[in-house]
């Protein structure tokens, strides 16, 4: 039997949203092994569950929303994840730990890492990946006014921190 049009479509465009989903995973994990290992669920939920997806919005963002859901299983399944692992979750939200990311070891990268616990990942998303408040609100299943003010609180570590690293500083 011939492979739906549909199936096609997602497993193309996964493989364009594969950095992002990365990335992401990467920012909401905490481990690189955990974060490929999460990639590959989401991905083969997704081609798997394509039929439930309504069309609207952005296909990453449903991509985004169901690692999250995803992580917070896996970590609900296994109670405690160990501290060196990554990420743990307390009363349903997110808490990024912080950590050097070998795969992109630049000072931008550091300086992101080392945001506060829960910040990082909505910096990610609206910063970096562009999503507006209500999107990284609806991926994240936290209130708007919560991700307006992690990211304020975002911007004004990083700007901080950059300033205290500038070179013309004595």
């Amino acid at each position: 039997m011939p492979t739906p049009v549909a199936a096609i479509d997602i497993r193309r465009d996964l493989v364009g949203l594969l950095p992002k989903l990365r990335r992401f995973a990467v920012t909401l994990t905490g481990d690189l092994a955990d974060a490929d290992e999460l990639v590959q669920a989401v991905c083969q939920r997704g081609i798997a569950k394509f039929h439930l997806w309504n069309g609207t919005g952005k296909l990453e963002s449903w991509l985004y929303t169901m690692a999250r859901h995803q992580w917070v299983d896996e970590a609900r399944r296994h109670k405690l994840r160990p501290a060196a692992k990554g990420n743990a979750v307390e009363q349903g939200e997110i808490v990024t730990r912080l950590h050097l990311n070998p795969v992109e070891d630049g000072e931008a990268h550091r300086l992101v890492t080392s945001l506060p616990e829960g910040l990082a990942i909505v910096f990610l998303l609206i910063d970096v990946e562009g999503h507006n408040y209500k999107q990284a609100a609806d991926i994240l299943g936290i209130p708007l006014s919560a991700v307006a003010s992690r990211l304020s609180s975002a911007r004004l570590y990083l700007a901080s921190q950059g300033h205290s690293r500038s070179p013309r500083r004595s």
